[in-house]
C-alpha cells in the first residue's frame, strides 16, 4: 500500500492555489472546484477542493524539506506568516509551523532517517 494523496477542503480555490504554489508544490490539475499538486520530491500528491469548512484545525499537514531554515526564510520573504520558527524537537525532527489561507496547520520539517526509523521504532 502507498499513500497517493491527501485532500483538504478550502474556501477559495484561487487563493489556496497561490499559497500552495508559493509553498513549492507543482500544480498539475485545475478545475473551478478542485486542484491537485505534485510534491517536488517523491511520489505523493496533495489536493484541495472547494467546500464548506468544518474544523480546519483538526488536521496537520506535514511537508518534509531538505533544509527547514532555508525554506522558512524563503516563505517569510514571500509574505507567508511563520507561526513557529524552526526548532529541534525531542522526537528528532526539526520543525516550523505555518497556516494556509483557511487556517490549516502546516508543519515544514526535516526528519531524514528518523521519519520512518526513529530509535524507538517497533521492530
Amino acid at each position: 500500500m502507498n499513500l497517493n494523496q491527501v485532500t483538504t477542503t478550502v474556501s477559495n480555490i484561487e487563493k489556496s492555489i497561490e499559497f500552495y504554489t508559493i509553498l513549492g508544490l507543482i500544480l498539475i490539475v485545475k478545475a473551478p472546484h478542485y486542484a491537485r499538486f505534485e510534491c517536488p520530491d517523491g511520489d505523493a500528491t496533495f489536493s484541495i477542493h472547494l467546500g464548506p469548512l468544518t474544523n480546519s484545525n483538526s488536521t496537520i499537514i506535514y511537508f518534509e524539506v531538505a533544509d527547514v531554515d532555508k525554506k522558512i526564510s524563503e516563505l517569510e520573504c514571500k509574505g507567508i506568516t511563520i507561526l513557529q520558527f524552526p526548532q529541534d524537537q525531542s522526537w528528532l525532527w526539526r520543525e516550523a509551523e505555518i497556516q494556509d489561507p483557511d487556517g490549516h496547520y502546516i508543519v515544514i520539517y526535516k526528519a531524514g532517517e528518523n521519519r520512518k526509523n526513529p530509535p524507538w521504532r517497533i521492530s
